[in-house]
């Protein structure tokens, strides 16, 4: 038999704690060794259990969940699974978490609270066992100053770059976007995330980054210097409409299990701009976006794959390697670089 993959639990509520217990013990290759009700208590089952992933709530007493996380990273980095409120202060707070080096999330209502875990259950089971087998990885704490980047001659009004990624990607994407000038070309993203965060992550981004950085709108124009980010739950598409391109949002059934998804936009992109457009896939669990990177290649688009020493979770981008829609595989810190060389081809 395989060995078990062992998870502590962090929460303050004893209720949470055995309901999460109960959902994790129901898979045969998980084992949870231990519980813990605060930071303390948890730090010293850490040295003594030994566990492979931890479960830990943002919200507790003595000390915060946050606070807790980056102790963690610095002096025991292992990966996390945040479990965060469904509110706008606590997407806030998940997107700290994440950018402290939490591998993932899921979010737990405030109301109807054993309901909700409920219906998690496999989202908890799923992100758990993502959270294993995935890579830890050290990324900047902060963009390189703004007063630093240069502006540079894109042929902006006929190119567009398409971002994908999933599990690892909220980091992912603001190493690529904080790396991208006040004028390069205009940018379209969909990163799988709940309708309650994709406007926090949307404003987070738009804050550290030159390009201006929005919450898609339908029917919004596609500008040179801005940079796009699809709303939870609704897939973002791109249209041509006379001379310009526009953003167009669609309630239609999920796709890859995903809505937003990258197929959906990747695919969208490919019809709309073709060679013009360019590709990025970045980290990120199962296979949405190959098939879409795919349909941009064959239009003569360049595309690229982030590579797997860079990426959290090599799945999506790996997949896009394996049936060759990829240009080219990079590493995270390299994919920024060869985008805009790319967009400033004459």
């Amino acid at each position: 038999m395989p060995e078990r993959t062992k998870i502590l639990i962090v929460d303050d509520s004893a209720v949470v704690r055995r309901m999460i217990a109960g959902i994790l013990e129901s898979q045969a290759d998980f084992e949870v060794v231990g519980e813990a009700p605060d930071p303390f208590i948890a730090r010293d089952l850490i040295k003594k259990l030994n566990p492979d992933v931890l479960t830990l709530d943002v919200e507790m007493p003595k000390m915060d969940g946050l606070t807790f996380l980056g102790n963690l990273m610095r002096l025991h980095p292992m990966p996390v699974v945040m479990i965060s409120s469904l509110t706008e202060a606590g997407a806030a707070i998940t997107l700290d978490a994440l950018s402290l080096g939490a591998i993932d999330f899921v979010a737990k209502p405030r109301m109807d609270l054993i309901h909700g875990l409920s219906s998690a259950a496999e989202e908890i089971i799923e992100k758990v066992r993502i959270a294993a087998r995935a890579r830890l990885i050290s990324r900047p704490a902060t963009p390189p100053p703004l007063a630093v980047r240069t502006a540079t001659q894109f042929r902006t009004t006929d190119r567009i770059v398409a971002v994908g990624a999933s599990t690892g990607g909220t980091e992912a994407i603001r190493e690529l976007l904080s790396a991208f000038p006040p004028d390069a070309p205009g940018t379209v993203v969909t990163q799988h995330i709940p309708p309650a965060y994709s406007r926090a992550f949307a404003a987070r981004l738009d804050k550290i980054c030159s390009m201006r950085v929005l919450h898609a709108e339908d029917g919004g124009r596609i500008l040179p210097g801005h940079a796009y980010i699809a709303p939870g739950g609704i897939h973002l598409t791109v249209r041509r409409s006379g001379a310009h391109w526009v953003c167009r949002l669609s309630d239609s059934d999920p796709v890859n299990r995903h809505k937003p998804s990258v197929d959906v936009l990747f695919q969208s992109v490919a019809e709309s701009a073709g060679s013009n457009a360019l590709g990025v896939l970045l980290t990120g669990m199962g296979s949405d976006g190959a098939l879409g990177l795919q349909a941009l290649r064959d239009t003569g688009a360049f595309t690229v794959a982030q590579d797997e020493a860079s990426s959290v979770v090599w799945g999506m981008p790996g997949a896009a390697v394996k049936i060759g829609a990829a240009s080219e595989v990079l590493h995270l810190d390299r994919i920024a670089c060869r985008v805009l060389q790319e967009a400033s081809r004459p």
